[in-house]
């Protein structure tokens, strides 16, 4: 039977010779993963179910990355919880501050993610794995709990969107204004638990870390997971860096689909999401003139370090404007490094931004860059509902890392001035030196 690329993955995990969508499935995963908001539910319903061990110490992972460095008592012993739990269960996988980042970024750069895994997080932007040919998705902590006892989980079995990429992308376009255009055309449940697999000849033209943005927001469609196939680019990515050997899936010529988006790249303009969803999807520059009162580069979904260096190089020689507070956060210590080495952190000083350790912070209206009544900023993280920075009053408008540094100098929503090139990609732009093991609490 004709299956798609996530159903093939599913039913190997299975060990059925096919599934078919509405199918009710128990699977082995292969990576478990929480964080500092949402682990300590998880420890608690594992508590108050009696299960006292994780299947397996070095795949049940916890990062703390939401409210750290810990910003109130709250937080505090939420991470302190997490601590006692990583260390009575010895977990091979635990990062915590000056170790950890930005867990959908962090967990690849790690190789902890490698093509053909199954993994499940309490947050739901697991689905960023998928840019390595990995089913992977979010659930709640309660589910999570069951998974990380008992290295298994139910899954019902999405049908699929076909997303057929042909053509190259422009000068300052990038894979954040993919995703936001294709979620402005469908809605923010246009994908309702279903998978969206990206396939065509535009795929070979994309970089990881492109790929790993328009992953990430695929839940923003409603998505249950999204995925890229594997090719050259995601050899390259995990070669020396997974601890798994990768198991390679592709979907069959005639598999079956919902119904196939297609997207010329060519055609696509730098694009803002105005408040207060993600699928108000509109031209950069049809919003020319929106003041602005902040500027967040940074989250799990425009981290990395090819966004910092577009970040960069738009405000390399230029001062953001006074009334924009600029905040820029790389997404790893790994990709921190790289901003030191590179000079790009000095660009973003001198620019007057500040430049944090990682966090997910301001992203989710937790701490460094909360927004006031009133206010509005333009971000390159995921979500602008009401009140996602602050308070209900304010606005996020969710834009490209190109466009919000543009944005950040001119104290208004701007497109950066082309013709400009765009700059080789490639698909190892992140390597440096591993950092040393944290040493174990204890």
């Amino acid at each position: 039977m004709a299956m798609t690329m996530t159903q093939k993955i599913l039913a190997a995990h299975a060990g059925l010779a096919d599934v078919v969508p509405g199918q009710l499935i128990e699977v082995p995963i292969d990576l478990a993963l929480a964080n500092d908001v949402t682990a300590p539910v998880t420890i608690r319903v594992m508590r108050e179910s009696g299960f006292d061990r994780v299947w397996d110490r070095e795949r049940a992972c916890l990062v703390m990355d939401h409210f750290v460095p810990n910003k109130d008592i709250k937080s505090a012993e939420n991470c302190k919880l997490c601590r006692d739990f990583a260390r009575a269960h010895d977990l091979e996988h635990f990062f915590d501050v000056g170790s950890m980042g930005i867990e959908h970024a962090l967990l690849p750069e790690q190789g902890l993610v490698t093509a053909g895994d199954i993994v499940i997080g309490a947050d739901s932007h697991t689905c960023t794995y998928g840019a390595l040919g990995a089913f992977s998705t979010g659930m709640g902590s309660t589910d999570l709990a069951a998974g990380m006892a008992c290295g298994r989980t139910w899954l019902r079995v999405p049908g699929a969107i076909r997303v057929w990429l042909t053509g190259e992308l422009g000068p300052w376009v990038s894979g954040k204004d993919v995703i936001l255009w294709i979620i402005g055309k469908i809605g923010v449940d246009g994908a309702l638990y279903q998978s969206m697999e990206f396939c065509g000849p535009g795929v070979a033209s994309l970089s990881m870390d492109e790929r790993f943005t328009i992953c990430n927001m695929g839940v923003e469609a409603g998505a249950k997971n999204a995925i890229f196939p594997v090719d050259d680019a995601t050899r390259a990515y995990m070669e020396g860096r997974v601890r798994r050997p990768p198991v390679e899936f592709a979907a069959d010529d005639d598999a079956s689909y919902e119904r196939t988006i297609e997207v010329d790249l060519g055609t696509i303009a730098p694009t803002v999401a105005v408040p207060h969803l993600p699928e108000n999807a509109r031209p950069a520059a049809e919003l020319a003139g929106v003041e602005l009162d902040q500027c967040v580069i940074g989250s799990c979904t425009n981290g990395r370090i090819e966004d910092m260096r577009v970040a960069a190089r738009v405000l390399e020689g230029h001062h953001v404007h006074p009334r924009v507070r600029t905040i820029v956060i790389p997404a790893t210590q790994d990709v921190y490094l790289q901003c030191v080495s590179e000079g790009l952190a000095e660009i973003f000083v001198r620019a007057g931004a500040a430049f944090s350790t990682p966090t997910c912070g301001p992203c989710l209206g937790g701490h460094m860059g909360i927004l006031a009544a009133g206010e509005r900023a333009i971000a390159t993280t995921n979500r602008n509902f009401v009140g996602r920075m602050g308070h209900v009053d304010s606005e996020v408008y969710l834009a490209s890392p190109a466009v919000a540094a543009a944005s950040a100098i001119a104290g208004h929503i701007a497109v950066p001035p082309a013709p400009v090139s765009r700059r080789p990609r490639t698909a190892d732009a992140l390597r440096t030196t591993p950092l040393p093991a944290r040493p174990k609490p204890g």
